[in-house]
């Protein structure tokens, strides 16, 4: 990487944008993450898009927390392809001198970060959780052992740590008072990594909100005995505009796909409500839900690990409690009619 005189000391950001140009919830998380890391280094926060249009940059910009925001585009960048990304970055990053760069932690991030920590020798963190200041700069955490165990990480003096973000790890960032100021970059015509084009999208969309980005999700467990039983969490789940999602236990016996599993091994979530339905709160479960703001736990089990987490708990037969939601939201719906 090279110096350019007309930066200063900066935390770079790399926006995880969608592939219709908006910018993903996750990139709100990732803007604490970057504040987190700039504070302990004395730094600014730099936001990184790249997007086919400039909506994605507005609405980074417009969080508070961010300093600047360096905008490309062109038409490569959408739908994304790992080569494209992992070349534009790279071209961005070797005109400035970063202290630190953040990427999102997601299936598109984790597979692009990677190439780009390689074509710099940079040491890599991969699915962050926490920030730690230290004396002489900052430290990350990650959990590991499907986040029965979290680790700290620390970078030899004189390094650029790459890191990915975890999803769900870190609080939104707010709406700032002003927009920072975005900068239009422009990258050479032979920069860009064209090989790999993307000719057709094939895409299976549940019905419901993306389990990534709905802000209800109604999840169910191992207690709701079967497959069939997850047909009511569908339907609660539309009463409240939600996604249903499911444990490992779950997913594991059969009863539903892997594409909607929550936990180490599934998505990790960060909804306003997270509705537990028969899930006891094994530690794989409550890493990939821990950034949700609102737990509801439904269970027969008074000791179920899922009430130490839970803002309200419901200590019952769900084949009951379900039901009688079900029932509740019906008929609140029919009187606000």
């Amino acid at each position: 990487m090279s110096a350019n005189a007309s930066e200063q000391r900066a935390v770079y950001l790399v926006a995880d944008v969608a592939d219709d140009g908006t910018l993903r919830p996750l990139s709100v998380e990732m803007v604490s993450a970057g504040r987190a890391v700039a504070d302990a280094t004395g730094s600014e926060l730099v936001g990184v898009v790249l997007s086919s249009d400039e909506r994605a940059a507005a609405s980074l910009a417009a969080l508070a927390g961010v300093d600047r925001v360096l905008a490309a585009t062109d038409d490569a960048f959408l739908p994304w392809t790992a080569v494209t990304w992992a070349s534009a970055v790279a071209a961005i990053l070797a005109e400035r001198t970063p202290v630190a760069v953040l990427f999102p932690g997601s299936i598109s991030g984790r597979d692009y970060a990677p190439r780009v920590a390689a074509r710099f020798g940079a040491p890599m963190a991969s699915d962050i959780s926490a920030v730690v200041a230290t004396g002489d700069g900052f430290a990350v955490r990650r959990p590991v052992y499907g986040g029965r165990v979290e680790t700290t990480v620390s970078f030899a003096s004189g390094t650029t740590p790459f890191m990915t973000v975890r999803p769900g790890a870190f609080a939104k960032a707010t709406p700032a008072a002003s927009p920072a100021p975005v900068e239009v970059v422009t990258l050479a015509a032979d920069a860009l990594d064209r090989r790999v084009r993307v000719l057709e999208v094939r895409e299976h969309k549940p019905s419901g909100p993306s389990l990534t980005e709905a802000k209800r999700i109604v999840s169910g467990g191992r207690g709701l005995q079967g497959a069939d039983a997850f047909a009511m969490l569908r339907e609660l789940a539309d009463l409240i505009d939600g996604a249903v999602g499911a444990s490992g236990a779950a997913v594991g016996q059969g009863w539903q796909s892997h594409e909607i599993q929550v936990g180490s091994t599934g998505h990790s979530v960060s909804p306003e409500l997270y509705l537990a339905v028969g899930i006891s709160g094994a530690p794989q479960h409550l890493v990939g839900m821990q950034g949700a703001e609102y737990v509801v736990a439904i269970n027969r089990d008074p000791a179920a690990p899922i009430f130490d987490v839970a803002a309200f708990g419901v200590v019952g037969d769900l084949f009951e409690v379900v039901p009688a939601l079900i029932a509740e939201f019906r008929s609140g719906d029919a009187a606000g009619s």
